[in-house]
Protein backbone atom coordinates (compact mmCIF):
# COMPACT_ATOMS: atom_id res chain seq x y z
CA UNK A 1 0.00 0.00 0.00
CA UNK A 2 1.19 3.49 -0.75
CA UNK A 3 2.58 5.60 2.03
CA UNK A 4 -0.11 8.19 1.45
CA UNK A 5 -2.82 5.65 2.20
CA UNK A 6 -0.99 4.55 5.32
CA UNK A 7 -0.74 8.14 6.55
CA UNK A 8 -4.46 8.77 6.02
CA UNK A 9 -5.59 5.70 7.96
CA UNK A 10 -5.03 5.32 11.71
CA UNK A 11 -2.27 2.89 12.60
CA UNK A 12 -3.86 1.82 15.91
CA UNK A 13 -6.90 -0.42 15.92
CA UNK A 14 -9.90 0.76 17.98
CA UNK A 15 -10.19 -0.10 21.65
CA UNK A 16 -12.73 -2.83 20.86
CA UNK A 17 -9.84 -4.89 19.49
CA UNK A 18 -7.83 -6.29 22.38
CA UNK A 19 -4.46 -7.97 22.57
CA UNK A 20 -4.00 -11.34 24.19
CA UNK A 21 -0.57 -10.48 25.56
CA UNK A 22 0.13 -10.36 29.29
CA UNK A 23 2.94 -7.83 29.75
CA UNK A 24 4.83 -7.35 33.02
CA UNK A 25 6.91 -4.17 33.12
CA UNK A 26 9.73 -3.80 35.64
CA UNK A 27 10.79 -0.43 37.16
CA UNK A 28 14.26 -0.42 35.55
CA UNK A 29 12.98 0.12 31.96
CA UNK A 30 10.76 2.97 33.20
CA UNK A 31 13.71 4.67 34.89
CA UNK A 32 15.96 4.14 31.85
CA UNK A 33 13.42 5.63 29.42
CA UNK A 34 12.76 8.63 31.67
CA UNK A 35 16.49 9.26 32.10
CA UNK A 36 17.04 8.92 28.33
CA UNK A 37 14.33 11.51 27.61
CA UNK A 38 15.56 13.94 30.27
CA UNK A 39 19.16 13.73 29.08
CA UNK A 40 18.24 14.33 25.42
CA UNK A 41 16.05 17.27 26.42
CA UNK A 42 19.02 18.92 28.10
CA UNK A 43 21.42 18.07 25.28
CA UNK A 44 19.20 19.11 22.36
CA UNK A 45 17.28 21.85 24.22
CA UNK A 46 14.02 20.60 22.71
CA UNK A 47 10.90 19.60 24.61
CA UNK A 48 10.19 16.37 22.74
CA UNK A 49 13.42 15.00 21.21
CA UNK A 50 13.48 11.79 19.19
CA UNK A 51 14.10 8.93 21.62
CA UNK A 52 14.57 5.31 20.59
CA UNK A 53 15.86 2.24 22.38
CA UNK A 54 15.55 -1.54 22.63
CA UNK A 55 13.55 -3.59 25.11
CA UNK A 56 15.06 -6.71 26.68
CA UNK A 57 13.14 -9.39 28.50
CA UNK A 58 11.66 -12.84 28.31
CA UNK A 59 8.61 -14.27 26.54
CA UNK A 60 6.85 -17.51 27.33
CA UNK A 61 3.91 -17.95 24.99
CA UNK A 62 1.70 -14.88 25.46
CA UNK A 63 3.39 -13.87 28.71
CA UNK A 64 5.99 -11.12 28.20
CA UNK A 65 8.30 -9.67 30.84
CA UNK A 66 10.22 -6.43 30.11
CA UNK A 67 13.30 -6.35 32.33
CA UNK A 68 15.90 -4.00 30.83
CA UNK A 69 16.59 -1.55 27.99
CA UNK A 70 19.45 0.00 26.06
CA UNK A 71 19.64 3.01 23.77
CA UNK A 72 19.79 2.79 19.98
CA UNK A 73 21.47 4.94 17.34
CA UNK A 74 20.11 6.16 14.02
CA UNK A 75 21.82 6.54 10.66
CA UNK A 76 22.54 9.97 9.21
CA UNK A 77 19.23 9.97 7.33
CA UNK A 78 17.33 9.88 10.65
CA UNK A 79 15.02 7.14 9.36
CA UNK A 80 17.10 3.95 9.45
CA UNK A 81 18.20 2.27 12.67
CA UNK A 82 21.95 1.64 12.96
CA UNK A 83 21.87 -2.14 12.65
CA UNK A 84 25.57 -2.57 13.43
CA UNK A 85 25.23 -0.70 16.73
CA UNK A 86 22.10 -2.70 17.55
CA UNK A 87 23.82 -6.05 16.95
CA UNK A 88 26.88 -5.04 18.98
CA UNK A 89 24.87 -3.89 21.99
CA UNK A 90 22.59 -6.92 21.75
CA UNK A 91 25.53 -9.32 21.86
CA UNK A 92 27.12 -7.43 24.75
CA UNK A 93 23.95 -7.70 26.82
CA UNK A 94 23.60 -11.35 25.80
CA UNK A 95 26.98 -12.12 27.34
CA UNK A 96 26.02 -10.51 30.67
CA UNK A 97 22.33 -11.53 30.72
CA UNK A 98 22.01 -14.79 28.74
CA UNK A 99 18.31 -15.22 29.54
CA UNK A 100 17.23 -11.84 28.13
CA UNK A 101 16.12 -11.56 24.51
CA UNK A 102 15.28 -8.64 22.23
CA UNK A 103 11.47 -8.32 22.46
CA UNK A 104 10.77 -4.82 21.16
CA UNK A 105 11.66 -1.13 21.26
CA UNK A 106 10.59 2.10 22.92
CA UNK A 107 10.16 5.73 21.91
CA UNK A 108 8.52 8.97 23.06
CA UNK A 109 5.42 10.22 21.23
CA UNK A 110 1.78 11.09 21.75
CA UNK A 111 0.52 8.18 19.64
CA UNK A 112 1.86 5.69 17.06
CA UNK A 113 2.16 7.00 13.51
CA UNK A 114 3.20 5.69 10.11
CA UNK A 115 6.80 6.48 11.04
CA UNK A 116 6.58 4.00 13.90
CA UNK A 117 5.20 1.37 11.54
CA UNK A 118 8.26 1.80 9.29
CA UNK A 119 10.61 1.66 12.26
CA UNK A 120 8.88 -1.41 13.66
CA UNK A 121 9.50 -3.33 10.43
CA UNK A 122 13.25 -2.78 10.86
CA UNK A 123 13.19 -4.85 14.07
CA UNK A 124 11.46 -7.91 12.60
CA UNK A 125 14.80 -9.73 11.93
CA UNK A 126 15.34 -9.87 15.71
CA UNK A 127 11.76 -10.58 16.78
CA UNK A 128 8.77 -11.76 14.76
CA UNK A 129 6.42 -9.41 16.62
CA UNK A 130 8.49 -6.64 18.23
CA UNK A 131 6.57 -4.77 20.92
CA UNK A 132 6.37 -0.99 21.01
CA UNK A 133 6.45 0.86 24.34
CA UNK A 134 5.60 4.57 24.07
CA UNK A 135 6.19 7.17 26.78
CA UNK A 136 3.58 9.93 26.60
CA UNK A 137 4.77 12.73 28.91
CA UNK A 138 2.31 15.31 27.54
CA UNK A 139 -0.85 13.22 28.06
CA UNK A 140 -0.66 12.43 31.76
CA UNK A 141 -3.97 14.14 32.54
CA UNK A 142 -5.85 11.94 30.05
CA UNK A 143 -5.62 8.96 32.39
CA UNK A 144 -7.88 10.70 34.94
CA UNK A 145 -10.77 10.67 32.47
CA UNK A 146 -10.51 6.93 31.93
CA UNK A 147 -11.13 4.79 34.96
CA UNK A 148 -9.38 1.82 33.37
CA UNK A 149 -6.35 3.79 32.17
CA UNK A 150 -2.84 3.18 33.34
CA UNK A 151 -1.51 5.42 36.10
CA UNK A 152 1.78 5.77 34.22
CA UNK A 153 2.13 7.78 30.96
CA UNK A 154 3.13 4.61 29.13
CA UNK A 155 1.34 2.50 26.54
CA UNK A 156 2.34 -0.83 25.03
CA UNK A 157 1.41 -1.90 21.51
CA UNK A 158 1.55 -5.23 19.72
CA UNK A 159 2.01 -5.26 15.91
CA UNK A 160 -0.56 -7.08 13.83
CA UNK A 161 -2.07 -7.14 10.33
CA UNK A 162 -5.34 -5.60 9.23
CA UNK A 163 -7.23 -6.66 6.10
CA UNK A 164 -8.88 -3.66 4.46
CA UNK A 165 -10.23 -3.60 0.92
CA UNK A 166 -8.59 -6.99 0.27
CA UNK A 167 -5.23 -5.55 1.18
CA UNK A 168 -3.17 -6.14 4.29
CA UNK A 169 -1.34 -3.46 6.20
CA UNK A 170 0.67 -3.35 9.42
CA UNK A 171 -1.07 -1.77 12.42
CA UNK A 172 -0.78 -1.72 16.20
CA UNK A 173 -3.17 -2.95 18.85
CA UNK A 174 -2.90 -1.66 22.40
CA UNK A 175 -1.82 -4.25 24.96
CA UNK A 176 -2.45 -3.92 28.71
CA UNK A 177 0.51 -4.12 31.07
CA UNK A 178 1.18 -4.26 34.79
CA UNK A 179 4.18 -3.09 36.80
CA UNK A 180 5.96 -5.94 38.53
CA UNK A 181 8.68 -5.39 41.13
CA UNK A 182 10.90 -7.61 43.21
CA UNK A 183 12.34 -6.95 46.64
CA UNK A 184 15.72 -5.84 45.26
CA UNK A 185 14.03 -3.54 42.75
CA UNK A 186 11.90 -1.92 45.45
CA UNK A 187 15.02 -1.19 47.50
CA UNK A 188 16.80 0.27 44.44
CA UNK A 189 13.81 2.42 43.47
CA UNK A 190 13.47 3.70 47.04
CA UNK A 191 17.19 4.54 47.12
CA UNK A 192 16.89 6.35 43.77
CA UNK A 193 13.84 8.29 44.95
CA UNK A 194 15.84 9.51 47.94
CA UNK A 195 18.48 11.00 45.65
CA UNK A 196 20.96 8.14 45.91
CA UNK A 197 22.44 9.38 49.16
CA UNK A 198 22.25 8.31 52.76
CA UNK A 199 20.70 11.52 54.09
CA UNK A 200 18.61 11.88 57.21
CA UNK A 201 14.97 10.88 57.39
CA UNK A 202 13.98 14.56 57.52
CA UNK A 203 15.83 15.29 54.27
CA UNK A 204 14.21 12.30 52.56
CA UNK A 205 10.78 13.40 53.80
CA UNK A 206 11.29 16.96 52.59
CA UNK A 207 12.56 15.78 49.19
CA UNK A 208 9.51 13.55 48.82
CA UNK A 209 7.19 16.42 49.74
CA UNK A 210 8.95 18.75 47.31
CA UNK A 211 8.65 16.23 44.48
CA UNK A 212 4.94 15.73 45.23
CA UNK A 213 4.25 19.48 45.29
CA UNK A 214 6.17 19.98 42.05
CA UNK A 215 4.22 17.20 40.33
CA UNK A 216 0.94 18.69 41.58
CA UNK A 217 2.00 22.13 40.31
CA UNK A 218 2.92 20.75 36.88
CA UNK A 219 -0.41 18.95 36.54
CA UNK A 220 -2.35 22.04 37.60
CA UNK A 221 -0.53 24.07 34.95
CA UNK A 222 -1.36 21.36 32.40
CA UNK A 223 -5.05 21.47 33.32
CA UNK A 224 -5.11 25.27 33.22
CA UNK A 225 -3.53 25.25 29.76
CA UNK A 226 -6.05 22.67 28.55
CA UNK A 227 -9.02 24.71 29.81
CA UNK A 228 -7.56 27.88 28.27
CA UNK A 229 -7.11 26.12 24.93
CA UNK A 230 -10.70 24.82 25.07
CA UNK A 231 -12.02 28.32 25.76
CA UNK A 232 -9.90 29.73 22.94
CA UNK A 233 -11.12 26.98 20.61
CA UNK A 234 -7.66 25.59 19.85
CA UNK A 235 -8.26 22.29 21.70
CA UNK A 236 -10.98 19.70 21.32
CA UNK A 237 -13.59 19.78 24.08
CA UNK A 238 -13.60 16.56 26.10
CA UNK A 239 -16.75 16.54 28.23
CA UNK A 240 -15.58 13.67 30.43
CA UNK A 241 -12.38 15.53 31.34
CA UNK A 242 -14.27 18.78 31.93
CA UNK A 243 -16.80 17.04 34.17
CA UNK A 244 -14.02 15.40 36.17
CA UNK A 245 -12.27 18.77 36.52
CA UNK A 246 -15.52 20.46 37.60
CA UNK A 247 -16.15 17.77 40.22
CA UNK A 248 -12.59 18.17 41.51
CA UNK A 249 -12.99 21.94 41.88
CA UNK A 250 -16.38 21.54 43.59
CA UNK A 251 -14.86 19.14 46.13
CA UNK A 252 -12.26 21.69 47.24
CA UNK A 253 -13.12 23.49 50.51
CA UNK A 254 -13.85 27.21 50.47
CA UNK A 255 -10.63 28.96 51.44
CA UNK A 256 -11.75 32.58 51.54
CA UNK A 257 -13.75 32.53 54.75
CA UNK A 258 -12.58 34.29 57.91
CA UNK A 259 -12.81 31.10 60.00
CA UNK A 260 -10.59 29.20 57.57
CA UNK A 261 -7.98 31.95 57.57
CA UNK A 262 -7.89 32.09 61.38
CA UNK A 263 -7.58 28.31 61.65
CA UNK A 264 -4.90 28.26 58.95
CA UNK A 265 -2.90 30.97 60.74
CA UNK A 266 -3.17 29.09 64.02
CA UNK A 267 -1.96 25.86 62.45
CA UNK A 268 0.87 27.69 60.69
CA UNK A 269 2.01 29.36 63.94
CA UNK A 270 1.88 26.02 65.77
CA UNK A 271 4.05 24.39 63.12
CA UNK A 272 6.52 27.26 63.19
CA UNK A 273 6.67 27.15 67.01
CA UNK A 274 7.25 23.39 66.96
CA UNK A 275 10.07 23.79 64.45
CA UNK A 276 11.57 26.62 66.55
CA UNK A 277 11.45 24.52 69.74
CA UNK A 278 13.04 21.60 67.92
CA UNK A 279 15.84 23.87 66.74
CA UNK A 280 16.37 25.22 70.27
CA UNK A 281 16.48 21.68 71.68
CA UNK A 282 19.02 20.62 69.09
CA UNK A 283 21.15 23.72 69.76
CA UNK A 284 20.98 23.11 73.53
CA UNK A 285 22.13 19.52 73.03
CA UNK A 286 25.05 20.66 70.88
CA UNK A 287 26.00 23.29 73.47
CA UNK A 288 25.78 20.72 76.25
CA UNK A 289 28.10 18.37 74.33
CA UNK A 290 30.55 21.21 73.78
CA UNK A 291 30.55 22.11 77.49
CA UNK A 292 31.11 18.47 78.45
CA UNK A 293 34.05 18.21 76.07
CA UNK A 294 35.50 21.47 77.41
CA UNK A 295 35.22 20.25 81.02
CA UNK A 296 36.88 16.96 80.16
CA UNK A 297 39.71 18.72 78.31
CA UNK A 298 40.44 21.31 81.02
CA UNK A 299 40.25 18.78 83.86
CA UNK A 300 42.70 16.47 82.11
CA UNK A 301 45.10 19.38 81.61
CA UNK A 302 44.92 20.34 85.29
CA UNK A 303 45.54 16.75 86.32
CA UNK A 304 48.57 16.53 84.05
CA UNK A 305 49.88 19.87 85.36
CA UNK A 306 49.56 18.82 89.05
CA UNK A 307 51.29 15.53 88.44
CA UNK A 308 54.16 17.31 86.67
CA UNK A 309 54.71 19.72 89.55
CA UNK A 310 54.76 16.90 92.07
CA UNK A 311 57.18 15.00 89.87
CA UNK A 312 59.53 18.01 89.64
CA UNK A 313 59.34 18.45 93.42
CA UNK A 314 60.40 14.90 93.92
CA UNK A 315 63.13 14.69 91.29
CA UNK A 316 64.28 18.22 90.36
CA UNK A 317 64.49 19.94 93.78
CA UNK A 318 66.37 18.88 96.92
CA UNK A 319 64.04 17.34 99.46
CA UNK A 320 64.02 18.05 103.21
CA UNK A 321 66.05 14.91 103.80
CA UNK A 322 68.79 16.24 101.48
CA UNK A 323 68.91 19.60 103.22
CA UNK A 324 69.42 18.26 106.72
CA UNK A 325 71.67 15.35 105.88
Amino acid sequence: MASMDTDELPVVLPSTTTSGLSIALHPLPILNISEHLTRLRLQTRTRVPFVIGALLGTQNGRDVEIVNTFELAMEDDGVTVDQGFLLTRKEQYKQVFPSLEFIGWYTVAERPTARHIALNEQFTPYSSTPLLLILQPSTVFAASADASGQSLPLKAYEPTLEIRDRKSRSVFVEAPFSVETGEAERIAVDWTAKGGSGGTSLESHLQTQRAAVKMLHDRILLLVKYVSDVIAGSAKKDHATLRALSALIASLPASESKEFREEFDTEYEDVQLTAYLATLTKSANLLNDLVDKHVVLTSSREDRGGMGMRRRGMMGRPTDFDRFH
